[in-house]
């Protein structure tokens, strides 16, 4: 039964910032934004200091600094976050049976049937004194039955706190708590619910559960059951090998660079695509190239969590260049991101504008629509057929027939090629055979 379940959901305070104040003591007890800096930069994460101001995280950065001026503003280093992620993980997996890292700062833990050898509660209290001494970094916690009421009680201890809430705890804990306290209550939906008079959890409880799923669909249905208490997912086993990949061999052996990289920046673009599409973030990258004489080399990279674009393009281009090293054919390369984990990009970080965030979230709109290859990068295009004079064929859908003029001077009909998409990347132009994997 669910209310014999012993789940713990241990989530670092203010992390990026916290890693800051680690490395410059000074910072502590002020208000400090993590991104945000120029013009168009928005807030990664911000002290709790900043807060009271009104400041949170994806807020732009212009408005971040209209309410609290006197903020230090930090560009930050994912590179450093995401490393004193993965030393928090390390801690967690040599102490308990089953865990799932839910995002770079933040871990579910399954202790159902723990309890008979000693308390959770007091095993999760020792394992945050632990990381707390061992990373000099503050975390928080909540203990309950499932993982939507351990994830709020946690919110709720915060900062530096922890909690726990029984079964027999759950009403009195959940339904005086505002509605914007459930995960996965957005700003359209919170809004919609409250221009309902919809603002506490209890009032939420109590509309029936085929009004909830007229108004919102089955969105609707599972956040009433969050307010009820009521969470079935289980706490998925962590599995750092996780990861997402994609090759292409070659029918014709080639060491054309530029297409080369055409083709692993058409592979990248892809797992990105996807990346987004399932709410991942990954820290590692590889790339491997197999030469005409079959020896396989493979090179690759921990790097920050993300699923940007330019930022993983460029990290494949670099690991290419050093694992391509004999100058020899090659006849087949690969790309795959792992280490992956659930979590959104983290805005600000790259000193890359709001409008290139907009740009991907534009560009996998019109994917999911029209086909993965409705937009694609510049490069990964063939150039379209041209005459003697350099103009561009145009393809007349209308002619049924096309008059070719033989040796003989004279003309017979041939059937015109049906014409293929105007969107070609070199692994279909080129023949070239492309394959994925998923761990």
């Amino acid at each position: 039964m669910e209310k014999e379940r012993q789940i713990i959901h241990m989530d670092q305070d203010a992390f990026f910032v916290s890693v800051e104040i680690r490395k410059n003591p000074k910072l502590l007890g002020k208000p400090v934004i993590i991104g945000g800096g120029g013009d168009r930069g928005v807030v990664a994460s911000c002290s709790y200091e900043a807060r009271k101001y009104g400041v949170h995280s994806a807020m732009p950065g212009r408005t971040a600094k209209l309410l609290c001026p006197q903020a230090i503003f930090l560009r930050g280093d994912m590179e450093e976050y995401s490393q004193a992620s993965h030393e928090i993980t390390e801690i967690i997996a040599d102490k308990v049976p089953l865990f799932e890292k839910a995002s770079i700062d933040e871990h579910y833990i399954d202790m159902t049937g723990m309890d008979r050898f000693f308390g959770c509660m007091k095993f999760a209290s020792e394992l945050r004194q632990t990381i707390i001494k061992e990373m000099s970094l503050p975390i928080s916690f909540g203990l309950s039955i499932n993982k939507t009421v351990a994830k709020i009680a946690t919110n709720e201890s915060k900062p530096a706190g922890e909690r726990q809430v029984t079964f027999p705890e759950l009403r009195p804990f959940l339904d005086p708590l505002a509605i914007h306290k459930i995960p996965g209550i957005g700003h359209a939906t919170y809004k919609k619910l409250s221009e309902m008079g919809v603002r506490q959890i209890l009032t939420l409880t109590q509309i029936p559960q085929q009004l909830m799923f007229k108004i919102l669909g089955q969105h609707g249905l599972s956040l009433w059951q969050k307010a009820n208490g009521i969470d079935l997912a289980p706490v998925v086993p962590y599995r750092e090998r996780k990861s997402i990949g994609t090759q292409a061999t070659f029918e014709s052996d080639t060491m054309d660079m530029a297409k080369l990289k055409a083709i692993i920046t058409g592979m990248v673009t892809g797992l990105t695509f996807q990346l987004r599409n399932q709410k991942k973030l990954t820290a590692c990258i590889t790339v491997t190239v197999r030469y005409t004489n079959f020896e396989t080399v493979t090179q690759q990279e921990r790097i920050p969590y993300t699923s940007l674009d330019s930022f993983l393009i460029s990290k494949a281009h670099s690991l290419f260049e050093k694992v391509y090293a004999k100058r020899m054919l090659l006849r087949l390369v690969g790309v795959k991101l792992s280490h992956l984990v659930s979590g959104y990009e983290q805005m600000g970080l790259y000193n890359i504008a709001e409008e290139e965030y907009s740009l991907y979230q534009a560009m996998d709109k019109v994917r999911n629509s029209y086909g993965a290859e409705a937009v694609v990068k510049a490069c990964i295009v063939t150039q379209p057929p041209r005459d003697e004079k350099g103009k561009v064929i145009k393809y007349n859908p209308r002619k049924k027939k096309v008059l070719i003029e033989n040796t003989n001077g004279e003309e017979e009909k041939e059937p015109e090629v049906r014409k293929r998409s105007k969107i070609r990347s070199f692994m279909s132009e080129k023949g070239t055979i492309g394959t994925k994997s998923y761990d």
